[in-house]
C-alpha cells in the first residue's frame, strides 16, 4: 500500500532518511539547490549540517517543501513541490523559461530509495505533489522533466522525472526548454486543476 504525505517538521526523520548523507557532515543538497542561492547566508561559508538545518525549518512552515511516500508504511520517496515563485534558480532561470504571470507550482525533484525503485513509485509521488498544490489553492502545476525518447535515464539524472512519468500522470509538453540532463533535453510539462 502506498501513501504519500506532506513532509511536515513531525515527518522530518523521513526526511533526512530519503535526502540526507549518513554523516551530517557530508556535503548533500538536502533539496535545497534550486530554492536557494549559494550565498544565502543560511548556508554560505557554514558546515554541510547548516543546510539539513533550512530544510529542517521549511518542513516547519505553513506549506512544507514537498511530500513523501510511504509503501507498507516504510518511507519510500521524496518530491519536493513548492510555488515557482519559492524557487530561487527557476525565478532567475535563462534556460527554464516563465511561460506567464500565472501563479504555477512547480515539481523539480524526485527521489526514490534503493529497493523501491521500477515500481511506479515516482507516478504516486507526482499524484501526491499535485494534490498537495491542489490543497493549497494550485490551479496550474508544471514540471520539468528530461525527454528521454522512451529510452532508460541514469538513477542520477532521473531526478527530474521524465516526459513519459508527466504524461502518463496528465501533464502536456507547454515548451521546450535549453535546459539538459544526462545529454537529455528538459521541456516544461504542464497541468491544469479543476
Amino acid at each position: 500500500m502506498i501513501e504519500v504525505h506532506p513532509a511536515t517538521a513531525d515527518r522530518w526523520d523521513d526526511v533526512r532518511t530519503i535526502l540526507g548523507p549518513k554523516s551530517l557532515d557530508t556535503p548533500s543538497c538536502w533539496c535545497l539547490s534550486m530554492r536557494i542561492s549559494a550565498g544565502d547566508p543560511r548556508v554560505k561559508g557554514r558546515p554541510p549540517r547548516e543546510r539539513a538545518e533550512v530544510l529542517r525549518s521549511l518542513c516547519a512552515e505553513e506549506v512544507p517543501p514537498g511530500v513523501l511516500a510511504y509503501v507498507d508504511g516504510e518511507i519510500a520517496g521524496w518530491c519536493s513541490v513548492s510555488p515557482r515563485s519559492s524557487y530561487h534558480r527557476l525565478v532567475r532561470s535563462r534556460v527554464i523559461p516563465r511561460l506567464d504571470d500565472a501563479p504555477v507550482w512547480s515539481v523539480v525533484c524526485f527521489v526514490v530509495r534503493a529497493g523501491y525503485r521500477r515500481q511506479g513509485l515516482a507516478g504516486s509521488l507526482l499524484d501526491g505533489a499535485v494534490e498537495f498544490a491542489r490543497g493549497h489553492g494550485a490551479t496550474l502545476v508544471e514540471g520539468y522533466p528530461a525527454d528521454t525518447g522512451g529510452e532508460r535515464i541514469d538513477v542520477a539524472s532521473a531526478y527530474v522525472g521524465t516526459r513519459s512519468l508527466f504524461e502518463r500522470h496528465g501533464f502536456t509538453m507547454a515548451s521546450e526548454t535549453s535546459s539538459v540532463t544526462c545529454g537529455r533535453p528538459r521541456v516544461l510539462m504542464r497541468r491544469a486543476l479543476d
